[in-house]
């Protein structure tokens, strides 16, 4: 089986080799590949190049500036140096009094003596001599601030590319010389050397294709330790292949050697990615049982009250996440988030608390609830935030808040609040987050969003509709609010498609009894305080009739933050005041909430 994918660069780096005087050879040039000159062995793509380069009748000289002029992958020089007083060279310094052979064999780790040596060299010619400067990202400094030194390596590099190559068309292609560049990342090269160059080529080399997956899997695949057996069921073959998407061949290598160190047990492929992906094997998702889906509607409305509606919506999710359809009606391969969610509707109904809960169940911490102020990227600008700066400008180290976040917990709930308040270009990142599942940072690091589940709040549409609305009408009206924004307002259809059918309104507020469950879960960590810090205890004189005045001062536009207002000035402000007076003698007291009027009224039960 050929990857025609993957060979196409090996194929123009061939072609190129015979037109031109330098080759940029960027991109994933650190990994191995199948050396067809060499057995089909797998091998270092360096190797593969030399061998390529042997092949077209190239004498090869290999160096980096560590190692300088590397012997072992290099084809010997005899350099002849001539003594002479009225031509003497820039190797002659190196030679001393008692210096006689006329072979030489330097090693030129210094730039500033392997480039002359180069330039020396291509000019006495008599051999097609191709010369593969390894490691070149550490070659150069910023291109807008280059030393003398390295201005002079530039100046040496193009008067090579001028002596290589013969401009007589009967004599082109005999006896003539090239320059190989090899870099991860072709910005670390000065651009002066290549831009509108016809003397130099760029050539990246991609990461494997499938194709190229399956060849090195298959030749492989009995260094490979994992249950059920993949060897002889080509179905699971295929998935753990379609799996290394984005991979190199040198980690697929290490991935099937992190398989041979648990001799006593075996892991599933998934388990096994997720170890070498995220360090750790142990996947949330996996922990999940139909036991657990069954009660996640009662879980969730333990904390998130009248939203009955858009619990049903996340158990959706959930359950599609657990079977394994979630994105499958756009493709199989793809490793999508586990869920996309986007909640619409007024302020204070309980969006965010739904998102901290859904963590809380799934993750088994709210604090997987990864929460992004939306407001604080309304900057063109403002994507370097969440992926990194570019090379080059400040911060770049430091890498982007959102890449740096999943990294760190790639198991989690990403929370993308007040979304309609960003500008409209950081939208555009999240077109490849919910396509393919992941993002290149500001570093050129990969970064997966596959084990999270995506969550966008908005309250597009609250100042318009009207809280007296039915709960279907409602829904209806700030479903329709949430297109026209993102049809109308912002010209980007594109991103309302990968959310798709997960718009998730949620309806005002209305009834008396829900604000009265809001009030007494969010007191209860209020007493619990109290106990805590001050060891005494605190009750109402009636409970009912107390949290159902709050609730009524609290009002249904407001929402249950409006109701934390209420309760804080109602409740808690009178509270602080009573313990600040009284905090000397509340050691195992009983404090009585007696009435609620404007404000509570605090007691000591004297029984």
């Amino acid at each position: 089986m050929e990857n025609k994918e993957y060979d196409v660069w090996l194929e123009c780096f061939n072609r190129e080799c015979g037109i031109k005087s330098a080759i940029v050879l960027f991109g994933n040039t650190t990994d191995i590949m199948c050396n067809k000159h060499e057995g089909g062995l797998y091998m270092p793509i360096i190797r593969t190049v030399i061998s390529n380069l042997h092949n077209h009748n190239f004498k090869v000289t290999k160096w980096d500036r560590v190692d300088g002029i590397d012997n072992e992958l290099s084809d010997k020089i005899l350099q002849t140096t001539k003594m002479n007083a009225a031509s003497e060279s820039y190797y002659d310094v190196r030679f001393t009094d008692d210096e006689s052979s006329d072979e030489v064999d330097f090693n030129y780790k210094d730039p500033e003596e392997f480039f002359p040596y180069m330039l020396e060299q291509i000019r006495n010619g008599g051999e097609s001599r191709a010369y593969i400067l390894d490691y070149s990202d550490y070659l150069f400094g910023s291109a807008n601030s280059l030393s003398e030194k390295e201005r002079v390596y530039l100046a040496t590099l193009g008067k090579a590319l001028e002596k290589s190559h013969s401009y007589d068309l009967l004599d082109m292609g005999s006896k003539q010389s090239i320059v190989i560049i090899v870099t991860q990342n072709n910005a670390s090269i000065p651009p002066a050397f290549y831009l509108n160059n016809p003397m130099v080529s760029l050539i990246k080399v991609p990461l494997p294709g499938r194709n190229e997956r399956e060849l090195y899997v298959s030749a492989n695949i009995s260094s490979l330790r994992v249950t059920p057996e993949i060897s002889s069921d080509k179905a699971l073959c295929d998935d753990f292949v379609d799996a290394l998407d984005g991979f190199t061949l040198r980690e697929i290598m290490q991935l099937m050697q992190l398989s041979r160190q648990f001799s006593d047990e075996r892991m599933s492929c998934e388990k096994l990615i997720n170890l070498y992906k995220y360090g750790e094997k142990r996947s949330p998702w996996e922990e999940l049982s139909k036991d657990k889906l069954k009660d996640v509607e009662e879980h969730l409305k333990k904390r998130v009250k009248g939203q009955d509606a858009a619990v049903a919506k996340v158990k959706d999710v959930l359950i599609r996440a657990y079977t394994g359809f979630s994105g499958l009606q756009h493709s199989a391969k793809q490793k999508k988030p586990k869920g996309t969610l986007f909640f619409v509707g007024p302020t204070g109904v309980g969006k965010t608390e739904l998102a901290k809960s859904l963590a809380e169940f799934v993750f088994g911490d709210e604090n997987a609830c990864i929460r992004f102020d939306m407001s604080e990227y309304n900057h063109e600008h403002s994507d370097q935030r969440l992926v990194g700066a570019p090379p080059g400008y400040v911060g770049y180290e430091a890498g982007g808040q959102l890449t740096n976040a999943v990294k760190e917990k790639p198991f989690c709930v990403l929370l993308f609040d007040e979304i309609e308040k960003a500008h409209g270009k950081i939208l555009d990142k999240f077109l490849q987050i919910l396509e393919d599942g992941r993002l290149t940072d500001g570093k050129g690091e990969t970064v997966y969003f596959s084990e999270t589940i995506i969550i966008f709040t908005s309250n597009i549409g609250a100042s318009k509709i009207l809280p007296n609305s039915s709960s279907t009408e409602t829904s209806k009206q700030f479903i329709s609010e949430v297109k026209k924004h993102f049809v109308e307002t912002l010209g980007r259809p594109e991103l309302l498609n990968r959310i798709g059918d997960n718009i998730v309104a949620f309806n005002f507020i209305d009834d008396p009894s829900v604000f009265t469950q809001i009030a007494r879960i969010k007191f209860q960590a209020v007493s619990d305080f109290v106990k805590e810090r001050y060891k005494a205890e605190l009750v109402f004189q009636d409970e009912e009739n107390a949290f159902l005045a709050i609730a009524e001062k609290a009002g249904v536009a407001n929402g249950g933050r409006g109701l934390l207002n209420v309760m804080e000035s109602a409740v808690i402000n009178p509270l602080a005041e009573f313990i600040f007076d009284k905090s000397d003698i509340l050691y195992n007291k009983k404090i009585v909430i007696s009435t609620i009027r404007n404000k509570a009224v605090f007691e000591f039960d004297l029984e």
